[in-house]
């Protein structure tokens, strides 16, 4: 909010007329201070944002590209997130690694290999969507998916918040 100390005492004539102001005119004036407060007003909602917390509840999943998408915004932003839903499947599991999650004990995580729509990707695609997922959980989890969890296609291995805070994220 911009708080005034002095009252402008200026008529509008005047200030139209720039009368003993140099070059300034109104037109100039007027979109730059509007820019100043749509400025600040938008520091302000995204220091507002970055303290609330991102709450995920029930979340199936979704593409690949996408959650990379809503991860880098996180990241940017350093929003807190927290898993907090009954389950977190598929691409949700991927918000672990920001250092910034955490998650409820009583959740559900389903993991997957990698697939377009359920059906097998060929062997390099599968070999590079299963690291650019991996790379997103911390190192147990990431070592227990390379190895196991990337090779169910059709179904999920479900593990439990309480197993998640085992392997190295923080509890909500």
């Amino acid at each position: 909010m911009v708080v005034w100390t002095k009252p402008i005492r200026r008529s509008l004539k005047a200030v139209a007329s720039n009368k003993g102001r140099g070059k300034r005119t109104l037109r100039g004036t007027l979109p730059t201070a509007l820019a100043l407060v749509m400025g600040l007003a938008g520091a302000e909602n995204r220091a507002y944002a970055s303290v609330q917390p991102y709450v995920i509840n029930n979340d199936r999943g979704g593409t690949v590209r996408d959650r990379l998408l809503e991860i880098d915004t996180l990241r940017t932003t350093g929003q807190p997130v927290e898993i907090r839903g009954q389950i977190c499947y598929s691409t949700c599991t991927m918000l672990l690694g920001l250092p910034q999650t955490c998650v409820s004990p009583g959740t559900v995580f389903g993991f997957h290999g990698p697939s377009r729509s359920g059906k097998r990707l060929k062997p390099d695609e599968f070999e590079y969507y299963s690291e650019l997922i991996a790379q997103h959980y911390p190192e147990t989890l990431r070592n227990w998916y390379m190895k196991k969890g990337r090779k169910r296609i059709r179904g999920i291995y479900r593990m439990s918040g309480t197993e998640i805070i085992r392997m190295g994220v923080k509890a909500c």
